[in-house]
């Protein structure tokens, strides 16, 4: 099913659903600049996320491969499978929430692609081919030297950037440091590294050179998904039917009542997917607010007032609440956004209350209690501990329960850093302070004077007579 698409339109699909290319024109204005200082900012996130360390760890890095994940420089493996959990469940959580108070605002703001595809790649187009007038009188004219070399420098720039991305996003799996070693080594060292940022650098130029908006309109799951998220006081991008219809353009003595919409397709030329906006909703809009800048600078220079294109609720946008009346209404927002705060902060405080080791306490399968002769009752235990930090570890064994004698088979006090060890222990009782055939008993690893792990099992014997 094709968009419907005002004759002077822009839109990438035809009523043969055939793509038609989308020249956007560049865009400028208050909400712009607020958009530029969002997503610079997010791309310095972006490329410093691998790159900085904290504590000898990345700032952020996601290894699929070894099960290990650093998050803000705090180490994760599988032991922290309960963290990870919680963060995807606040994720989907985020997702509903935020998409059905403030509509599909991540896409045209925050979302990668947007960020990438808006602010370098269209930049770097309108710096070589001009605005978007130029650019389709260039790709619609004669095959000249001028056009082939504008076309190549393009093209090669994108080539440069879509390969530093493709090595950043490869960090971001396997850590700076191993993207280093690729770099530097011999190609046959690593031969799956090396194809892997050859294959990702043709993916994202494919991506960002001639796919573009249709990532959003087609093939991004969450612009299908705010169909079902959206409600009637959901806020979107919306024209202000009621305000701008009938639309015309201003001429000297008309006297036809008109609305304050002048017809001058702004808001379709500076649309980067397309569309128009004065159609009412439509999945395609990724919010990024663009028409809006654009229409405000054309109300101001007609004397009307702002935001005949704004944020809007689809009750307003559909007619079925006056925007006056609406404007009150701002209390499920206050709510939903204090539900993302306390969710996340609970979030943040499980990632930085997290013990620097992991200590897994288990009796050792298929043995028993042990009465020795001089009085005691013996359990024999395995404990694996494994050290989160980018640092080497001393520790010891200490149980706070009266009476628990700690006996290491084979003794181990030292870490290597993101090191583990697997030791064998005797847990050793009076069998006259034994009152019950199951007891629990907590054992602490403590490394200095700092108790850094706590743990629990269940010791064995029979009470005494």
């Amino acid at each position: 099913m094709g968009i419907v698409v005002n004759e002077t339109g822009n839109s990438n699909q035809s009523d043969k659903s055939k793509r038609k290319w989308v020249y956007a024109k560049k865009p400028g204005g208050k909400l712009f600049n607020y958009r530029q200082i969002v997503g610079y900012g997010l791309l310095l996130f972006f490329f410093l996320g691998p790159i900085l360390k904290i504590n000898g760890n990345p700032f952020l890095m996601f290894n699929i491969v070894e099960r290990k994940f650093s998050i803000f420089g705090n180490l994760f493996y599988p032991q922290d499978f309960h963290i990870f959990l919680f963060g995807m469940l606040i994720v989907m959580v985020c997702i509903v929430l935020f998409t059905a108070v403030y509509g599909r605002v991540w896409c045209g703001w925050t979302c990668p692609q947007t960020i990438f595809m808006e602010l370098i790649f269209r930049r770097i187009e309108y710096l070589i081919e001009g605005d978007w007038m130029q650019q389709k009188k260039l790709n619609e004219g004669p095959d000249t030297d001028a056009k082939a070399w504008k076309k190549v420098l393009k093209h090669s720039i994108f080539l440069l950037i879509s390969f530093i991305i493709s090595n950043l996003f490869l960090a971001y799996i396997i850590g700076i440091d191993a993207l280093i070693k690729i770099a530097t080594d011999p190609i046959d060292q690593h031969i799956v590294g090396f194809l892997s940022i050859i294959v990702f650098t043709f993916v994202f130029y494919f991506v960002f050179a001639y796919v573009r908006e249709i990532v959003c309109t087609r093939i991004c799951p969450y612009g299908r998904l705010q169909g079902v998220l959206l409600d009637d006081n959901s806020v979107t991008v919306a024209y202000d039917t009621a305000r701008g219809e009938p639309r015309g353009k201003i001429r000297k003595g008309d006297d036809t009542p008109k609305g304050d919409c002048i017809d001058c397709n702004l808001c379709v030329h500076v649309c980067p997917t397309g569309i128009d906006i004065r159609n009412g909703t439509q999945l395609e809009c990724v919010s990024c607010t663009a028409c809006i800048d654009a229409c405000d600078a054309v109300m101001d220079k007609i004397n009307k007032p702002r935001r005949l294109i704004g944020f809007y609720t689809l009750a307003q946008a559909e007619g079925k609440e006056s925007i006056e009346k609406g404007k009150k209404k701002n209390t499920r927002a206050i709510v939903y956004s204090i539900v993302l705060v306390v969710l996340m902060s609970i979030f943040g405080f499980m990632i930085f209350s997290r013990s620097d080791v992991d200590g897994r306490l288990l009796r050792a399968k298929g043995s028993t209690y042990q009465l020795k002769d001089d009085g005691t009752v013996a359990n024999l235990y395995t404990l694996e501990v494994l050290n989160k930090t980018s640092k080497e570890l001393d520790f010891k064994l200490e149980s706070p329960d009266k009476g628990v004698r700690i006996q290491i088979v084979n003794p181990i006090s030292h870490l290597a850093k993101e090191g583990s060890a697997k030791l064998s222990l005797f847990l050793i009782l009076d069998q006259k302070d034994i009152k019950k055939y199951k007891s629990d008993i907590k054992v602490n690893i403590i490394s200095g004077d700092k108790i850094i792990e706590e743990m629990e099992t269940t010791f064995i014997a029979p009470p005494a007579k």
